[in-house]
């Protein structure tokens, strides 16, 4: 069986955990893997690996990635919640966000970007409208 990597909250910031995956957050994840499929058209591969959580209304939430420079990333998330309205964005090291392209679609978002430097990042999922919902998060790189 394939395992998830939970986000848990310590001090806004968020530490990979490997956990078995619920069943939702398969589901879940067939859809952010749907939408990160369009950039696999764009010669983006899709890294092995995906992160799982609930997201609130005002509560977002950041998960640390590793970039290297020169590459070029989209980070794709969705949830089952029909209402839902999602948000994705990149920032840098030192809480700036990084300019890049943006796709949002009621429950599935992403952000594309391109890193300058290598180093760490934090990737921001925000659930904007809706109730408390379930995501996955999924990302393609080149």
């Amino acid at each position: 069986m394939k395992t998830a990597i939970a986000l848990l909250l310590t001090a806004g910031i968020l530490v990979a955990q490997e956990v078995a995956p619920p069943a939702e957050n398969i589901t879940t994840r067939s859809r952010a893997l749907e939408l990160a499929g369009a950039f696999a058209n764009d010669g983006y591969k899709i890294r092995d690996g995906f992160w799982a959580g609930t997201l609130e209304p005002g509560k977002p939430q950041f998960l640390e990635v590793n970039l290297f420079s020169g590459n070029e990333y989209w980070f794709s998330v969705a949830t089952l919640a029909p209402t839902a309205k999602l948000i994705v964005g990149v920032f840098d090291e030192n809480g700036r966000p990084v300019m890049g392209e943006v796709f949002q679609d009621g429950s599935t978002a992403a952000a594309g970007v391109v890193a300058d430097a290598s180093g760490k990042y934090y990737v921001r999922v925000e659930l904007v409208e809706g109730d408390k919902a379930d995501f996955c998060l999924v990302y393609s790189y080149k």
